[in-house]
């Protein structure tokens, strides 16, 4: 992985040489992730800011956290590492400043995603200094996955398979939601650790599988991101599990999605949940590289025309070292679809306080249609 993070942020260099940016200031951990190879466990919210800065003909500079530097250093391909302290002279701001240098004619900077005290410093103390949005430069390399990224996101769909398979065989009347939650957890992180080993940059790899569960029952099925409580399962209760923040492995984050009934279902909320199905089967029979985004999502309104919903979801998202990147597979993305994009494909309908139907899946496109990285039964599913 260390090799290939090299490797993307040489062509980014040649990238930026032909389009003349001076320098690039990366601050979001994905992009961070992709680049460098590695991710810190402590994040902006804890005011301790990490930067990459890169240039077109020099070596790219880490500024971290001084308690940060050891496991960075370990982590990373990058040799050029420059820490910061809590106080004094070398506090977060004078590093960075000093890693930036003089003052050049524009800084290049992922301008939806810089942290506000970051966007604060620049604006304070380079009040001269353009900036400019690299975003898109680097979001075109991350839309092609290597096939050494598409094995990891491989393994991140076996780690959401058994997921899956652990929330099924949690489900059962009376047992409180939150205790499916745990089976989730318990066994993604099995099925991770036994991906890793304890050797070089894997090492630094947790195989741990957290976040808030996005699971709904019952009438609350509608709700679509409600998290896991202590309420307690019922015979008929439609249940709902999304690992979209939980499913991921080596940073590389899938989609995943799929809808249970407890013992038994009712007529509305079959019909329900198979006009999401047969939504989100359309929208695949249509994916293949030269198609367009929009017309994936096209496919899928379609079929919720036909069984008589709408739906105001966009069908998939490209996804990869972050949760949400480019294109979308929604109505008005005219991208060219090709091979090696990965997506959350999904099928959505919300019957408000009454019960939603939901599957989703995670895809990488090829020539000449897609294959699979999350697989689970796509049909009504009983527990």
């Amino acid at each position: 992985m260390l090799e290939e993070a090299r490797k993307r942020t040489r062509v980014l260099q040649d990238r930026m040489r032909e389009q003349g940016i001076e320098v690039a200031l990366f601050t979001d951990e994905a992009s961070i992730a992709y680049l460098a190879g590695f991710w810190g466990y402590l994040s902006i919210e804890f005011g301790r800011p990490t930067f990459l800065l890169v240039r077109p003909d020099e070596e790219p500079v880490v500024v971290t956290p001084l308690m940060e530097t050891e496991m960075v250093s370990r982590m990373t391909w990058v040799t050029r590492i420059s820490s910061w302290e809590d106080a004094g002279a070398r506090r977060w701001e004078n590093v960075l400043l000093e890693a930036i240098g003089a003052a050049p004619r524009r800084i290049w900077v992922e301008l939806q995603a810089i942290p506000a005290i970051v966007r604060n410093l620049l604006d304070r103390n380079l009040p001269d200094v353009a900036l400019h949005d690299v975003a898109p430069l680097l979001g075109e390399m991350r839309m092609i996955k290597s096939p050494l990224e598409i094995d990891v996101m491989k393994q991140a769909g076996q780690v959401a398979g058994a997921m899956m398979s652990a929330a099924h065989e949690a489900l059962q009347e009376d047992v409180p939601e939150y205790e499916a939650a745990l089976a989730v957890m318990n066994a993604g992180t099995r099925k991770a650790a036994g991906f890793l080993t304890d050797k070089g940059w894997e090492a630094f790899v947790s195989p741990l599988i957290h976040n808030l569960q996005i699971m709904q029952s019952g009438r609350d099925t509608s709700m679509v991101h409600r998290r896991a409580s202590v309420k307690k399962l019922k015979r008929g209760d439609p249940v709902y599990f999304c690992f979209c923040n939980m499913a991921q492995f080596k940073q590389y984050k899938l989609g995943f999605d799929r809808m249970f009934f407890v013992k038994e279902a009712s007529a509305e909320a079959i019909k329900v949940q198979q006009a999401a199905i047969d939504a989100q089967q359309a929208a695949l029979k249509t994916v293949r590289a030269g198609v367009t985004a929009e017309a994936v999502a096209l496919a899928a309104n379609e079929a919720y025309g036909a069984a008589g919903y709408s739906t105001s979801y966009r069908t998939g998202r490209s996804i990869g070292v972050a949760y949400l990147e480019a294109p979308e597979l929604k109505v008005g993305d005219k991208t060219i679809l090709r091979a090696g994009m990965t997506f959350a494909v999904d099928g959505g309908i919300s019957v408000d306080g009454k019960c939603g139907g939901r599957i989703g899946d995670s895809i990488v496109v090829t020539e000449t249609g897609f294959d699979y990285l999350t697989e689970y039964p796509r049909k009504v599913l009983y527990a």
